[in-house]
């Protein structure tokens, strides 16, 4: 993109609510839980589970070509990531990688169950501008300027059998 492109760039942030099925999500998870998370406690930053490129997945091509259409850009995968948040954990915005280019994240919410107050913010210079709510099998695509974070809400310890899932895919111009 050029710089006068960069400036007239939409703003894209939406959700799709049941992007895929249930049946499908409950296999996604279940994959992930047999490959294993890896346990991060950085207290000033998240505490969370993730699981680092979880590899060529069902729906990955159809969520890229969804977004691609929504968009309007040719699109490819950056990077994929699974989050899982348990009671207690959270990410916080400053522990959010800023990005150079204008990429394009998806989250597809895997989530077993509607966890409540487990949302994503999305910050622009640090404000609030585009809550994700917990909603199992929905899709959102926000555009990700250098400008803009995301932080993981912290999932209540009252909710003791909280699990959130969150499919992360970050996609760039092809």
């Amino acid at each position: 993109m050029t710089r006068l492109e960069e400036l007239f760039a939409p703003r894209i942030a939406v959700i799709v609510p049941d992007a895929i099925g249930s049946a499908l999500a409950a296999d996604l998870r279940a994959r992930f839980e047999r490959t294993g998370y890896t346990r991060y406690t950085l207290l000033d930053r998240g505490s969370y589970d993730e699981l680092r490129d979880p590899g060529e997945l069902e729906p990955m091509a159809a969520l890229i070509a969804v977004t691609t259409e929504i968009t309007e850009r040719s699109l490819v995968l950056a990077e994929a990531r699974v989050l899982q948040l348990v009671p207690g954990d959270y990410l916080l915005a400053h522990h959010d990688r800023v990005h150079d280019e204008h990429h394009i994240e998806l989250i597809l919410d895997l989530s077993p169950a509607l966890v409540p107050n487990a949302a994503v913010h999305y910050r622009r210079d640090g404000d609030v501008y585009f809550e994700v709510p917990s909603r199992p099998c929905a899709l959102s695509i926000v555009a990700r300027e250098p400008s803009v974070t995301c932080n993981h809400v912290y999932v209540s310890k009252l909710h003791l059998d909280a699990r959130v899932v969150r499919l992360v895919l970050l996609l760039r111009d092809a």
